[in-house]
């Protein structure tokens, strides 16, 4: 069985032919929300639905936190803390290292938000987060309640000053910067560009703020919900039929083919060499010839 479809020669190079793609946790409802605990030996990941945030080791799934308000998306700020999207109380929220939960956002300008579904922390501690409306369409994953707010992507400075950055966007979803944080990567959900694929647009960064956007890859079949960049700069993607590996310049270089429906990817393991995946009901990993960025 092959778990790699090779497009471009050089994705030969990032994949190895020898370590399959393994399905190391399974039985859930809805998984997302992958993130990795290095300093812990432990994978956290969100099983939306049933309302927790479960524990991978190699020893086996414990919980972590239930009820979870309904968490999607997760990631570590610069000091290594939690932090975590919300959807049950529409907020993004910071665990601190004693265990308490510290609100980083639930409103703007007055109004709720909707549900926070990724986030990132740049390299200044300021945190970024999507808002989509998701979580508050049905009962699902989350409580069905009126939408407020446009959905939109925001950055939190380390004062707590909340801005709208991106505001043009119909469903803004997964989100990643670049190595050097000159680019910022956003997934939107909620905007088609044909009938089977979703936009991942990229935005050049300036002065700390994203510039106007523009398409970067259309992923097909879709499903481009969650995204992470490795050490070289390619941005690796959730999809229809498992993870794309996207060139800095846009081109599809190979896919990772999973049996699920793909939402999230982290990189971690011993050198933040493996691709953690969370699809549909389970969790796989794979060993890469790469690295991710991520903090820590």
């Amino acid at each position: 069985m092959s778990f790699f479809e090779v497009i471009d020669p050089r994705f030969r190079t990032y994949v190895m032919g020898n370590a399959p793609v393994k399905q190391i946790a399974t039985g859930f409802d809805w998984v997302e929300g992958p993130v990795w605990f290095g300093d812990a030996g432990c994978l956290l990941f969100s099983d939306i639905p049933n309302n927790r945030i479960l524990r991978w080791t190699p020893e086996g799934v414990t919980t972590f936190r239930q009820p979870s308000n309904y968490a999607n998306g997760h990631t570590r700020d610069r000091q290594g803390r939690l932090v975590s999207c919300e959807h049950g109380t529409r907020r993004v929220t910071r665990t601190e290292w004693d265990g308490s939960v510290t609100v980083i956002a639930d409103s703007y300008r007055g109004k709720r938000l909707n549900s926070p579904n990724d986030v990132i922390v740049a390299s200044d501690g300021a945190i970024w987060f999507s808002d989509p409306h998701y979580g508050i369409m049905t009962d699902y994953e989350g409580f069905k309640s009126e939408q407020e707010l446009p959905c939109h992507v925001y950055r939190v400075d380390p004062d707590g000053t909340i801005e709208a950055v991106i505001t043009d966007m119909n469903c803004p979803n997964g989100l990643a910067f670049s190595p050097d944080e000159s680019r910022l990567y956003v997934a939107d959900t909620g905007r088609m560009f044909s009938s089977d694929s979703q936009h991942i647009l990229a935005f050049d960064m300036a002065g700390g703020r994203p510039t106007e956007g523009r398409m970067f890859h259309a992923i097909a079949p879709g499903c481009a919900d969650g995204i992470r960049v490795d050490s070289d700069g390619n941005l690796w993607s959730s999809a229809g039929d498992g993870v794309h590996c996207l060139s800095p310049q846009g081109d599809l270089m190979g896919r990772i083919l999973v049996p699920e429906t793909v939402s999230n990817i982290c990189f971690g393991g011993r050198a933040k060499h493996h691709l953690f995946i969370t699809a549909t009901t389970s969790v796989y990993a794979v060993v890469l010839n790469r690295n991710g960025v991520q903090w820590p």
